[in-house]
């Protein structure tokens, strides 16, 4: 009975990688495909690499959209630290159950809701101040923050609620101020959990199509936008090596990042060790 039901878990599990992980993989390989036909395989062939390449519309859209995340993910992982820390360590004041709502609301939202409130937003503070004039990169850039600040405050939260408070109190009981104690202590700590933050809003700016479809303007086209025009008009060979190229660096960035807080983990280990051993002599 064990055998059986350890062998119907193992199919479960390869069935899952495969539902998930064969559809990429196929893609990746039609990306080196040398027919038009994104189906039919004819040959081993870069040539639609180099097309890319040669692709100043996808090149400016790829370009724009990188910059976008990157400003977007800083700015989300600032908001949300700060959001984080107030509700995991202020206890209750007042307006903590509007601000909890008010930064978990995008979480819940419709994409489509999301994206037609900031434009009637954007376009009342035009016609009241003056700004934002049109629709372009600063109001997809404020409306990736808004939506991933909500990620970003909640994997703080949640870090810094499971984070031991004796560490700060021993630190401030030494003489360190509340500023010392958070840049010396708490973000050391934290930080797997901003660097989580940070890629996660990097990821989700980076993919966002139906919010940023309502706040851009013409010449503020992000790689989505682009590349759901192009695949309405039908699949070509080198959306396939864009995708490649999508796929080559996230992975690339997720080990990175695996590989930066796992030597963390070692070294706080490893300062842990040495600390009980000093105690110990």
């Amino acid at each position: 009975m064990n055998s059986k039901t350890s062998l119907a878990r193992l199919s479960f599990l390869l069935f899952g990688f495969a539902f998930l992980y064969i559809p990429i993989v196929s893609l990746v390989v039609y990306s080196f495909n040398e027919s038009r036909l994104v189906t039919v395989w004819s040959g081993f062939s870069t040539e639609w690499y180099s097309r890319l390449f040669d692709n100043e519309q996808i090149l400016e859209a790829a370009w724009l959209s990188l910059r976008i995340a990157a400003v977007n993910a800083t700015g989300a992982t600032i908001l949300g630290t700060l959001a984080g820390l107030a509700l995991a360590r202020f206890g209750r004041f007042r307006g903590r159950t509007l601000l909890s709502g008010m930064s978990t609301a995008p979480l819940v939202m419709p994409e489509v809701i999301t994206g037609l409130s900031l434009l009637l937003l954007f376009v009342a503070t035009e016609q009241a101040f003056g700004w934002p004039a049109g629709r372009g990169v600063s109001t997809i850039t404020i409306a990736h923050i808004t939506l991933t600040l909500s990620y970003v405050t909640v994997i703080v939260q949640s870090r810094l609620a499971s984070l031991d408070v004796s560490l700060e109190e021993a630190a401030m009981d030494l003489g360190a101020r509340p500023a010392s104690v958070f840049m010396r202590v708490t973000l050391p700590i934290i930080s797997p959990a901003l660097i989580s933050g940070w890629l996660l809003a990097f990821t989700i700016s980076l993919d966002d199509l139906v919010i940023a479809s309502f706040v851009s303007g013409p010449g503020a086209s992000t790689l989505p936008m682009v590349i759901f025009s192009k695949v309405r008009l039908g699949v070509s060979p080198d959306i396939n090596a864009l995708a490649t190229i999508m796929v080559a660096l996230v992975t690339l960035g997720v080990l990175i990042a695996g590989l930066v807080m796992l030597r963390r983990d070692r070294a706080r280990q490893r300062d842990m060790q040495m600390a009980l051993r000093s105690d110990a002599s």
